[in-house]
């Protein structure tokens, strides 16, 4: 059975590959692990193998593994699941990006709850890419007026965008679902200048890193390649 080590050393390679056949840049893609419901001892061990970079999904468990892992200097905390009002001044508070904001609403609370003694919160915009009921995010068509809004906002450095397709398609959609981020990401670069960087695509997961790195990915979010299957609920 292969150690959570020999799993990141494995993913990293794969990236690494990826990048190199896309003609890119070595360090141009990141490797987030995601984290959600794994033990901090997992986390441990990763960070011990040189991940340091952690996606969560659920606040009140993130900030339950923040506290065990609090020896750890240079840990870097990533939210990436649907943001309730509520949990949005702990959020902001926590964590160093979150990839999932996907209405004003949200965004403003974040800005406001941001402690000004911190670094300006790196967030990405979620797109609901396939335009699919059960996932989160805004549309396409949303994204220009949340981009000027947002640019706006104080605490705030909006990074990019953020995506997960729908996984059902074949190869070729999956494609196209990517490039249509990235070039909606060039797009809004060119016409929002001062919004942000906007030099972050989020997209890639384990089965589909390789498709999303050559389309333009700079951070993939991956969990089971490096974790193992996550126990089936009871």
């Amino acid at each position: 059975m292969s150690s959570i080590a020999d799993n990141i050393g494995s993913v990293t390679r794969r990236i690494q590959k990826a990048t190199l056949q896309a003609g890119r840049e070595p360090q141009a893609v990141h490797l987030l692990a995601v984290s959600k419901t794994r033990p901090p001892e997992d986390l441990r061990e990763a960070f011990a193998a040189g991940q340091h970079a952690f996606g969560e999904n659920y606040l009140q468990e993130a900030l339950e593994k923040m506290e065990a892992l609090s020896d750890l200097d240079g840990i870097e905390w990533h939210f990436i699941g649907p943001i309730q009002s509520n949990k949005t001044r702990q959020i902001a508070s926590a964590f160093a990006w979150v990839h999932s904001v996907d209405r004003l609403k949200i965004a403003r609370r974040l800005s406001e709850q941001r402690d000004a003694g911190l670094q300006p919160l790196n967030i990405c915009l979620q797109v609901n890419i396939n335009e699919e009921e059960s996932k989160s995010g805004c549309t396409l068509g949303e994204l220009p007026g949340l981009v000027d809004e947002i640019g706006e906002l104080p605490n705030l450095k909006l990074r990019g965008l953020m995506a997960i397709p729908d996984p059902d398609q074949a190869e070729a959609g999956l494609r196209a679902s990517f490039r249509v981020l990235a070039n909606t990401l060039k797009q809004l670069r060119s016409d929002y200048p001062e919004a942000g960087p906007l030099d972050t695509l989020s997209m890639g997961m384990s089965d589909d890193l390789e498709i999303a790195v050559a389309e333009g990915a700079t951070w993939v979010r991956v969990g089971t390649a490096l974790f193992g299957q996550r126990p089936v609920k009871s």
